[in-house]
């Protein structure tokens, strides 16, 4: 067989450093569509963003010839660096580091856009450290199962 064919599905959450809500109301869509751009750049596609004040969660479908790793760096570096060259954004903005990152199912991936979609809801009632929690206890939970539980989105 000639070509190649995958569907690598990542979700991706990472936090501002120390947690702090520097992503701000006012240009949160923009750093999303950036992010995207950066994404589009690397030849990944964006199919979710999400963000609250202290974290960002994406939906990302990357080639196989680019480790999640790296793209999730190239994401942060630049990301960080477009929102410190803003002229509305007051103090130093960094990520966190490290992230966190779940394999997707194309199943599944309607259930994660929407979580993704309602993250601000989803934290009127859980803070970013609650939800990361249950998400790695669903994991864990999950290797001794056979199927998937959405039970946490």
């Amino acid at each position: 067989m000639a070509n190649t064919f995958s569907n690598l599905l990542y979700h991706v959450i990472f936090s501002t450093k120390s947690r702090e809500p520097l992503i701000s109301d006012a240009w949160r869509d923009d750093l999303h569509a950036y992010i995207g751009g950066i994404l589009r750049a690397e030849q990944a596609v964006l199919l979710e963003a999400g963000s609250v004040a202290d974290h960002v969660h994406l939906l990302v479908k990357a080639r196989p010839a680019m480790a999640i790793a790296d793209l999730t760096r190239l994401v942060k570096a630049n990301s960080s660096k477009w929102i410190n060259e803003r002229p509305d954004h007051a103090g130093r903005f960094a990520w966190q580091t490290g992230y966190s990152v779940f394999s997707v199912s194309e199943s599944q991936v309607p259930a994660v856009r929407n979580y993704i979609r309602n993250q601000r809801e989803h934290h009127r009632v859980k803070s970013y450290q609650e939800e990361l929690t249950a998400l790695l206890k669903n994991m864990e939970s999950n290797l001794t199962r056979d199927t998937w539980s959405i039970e946490v989105w």
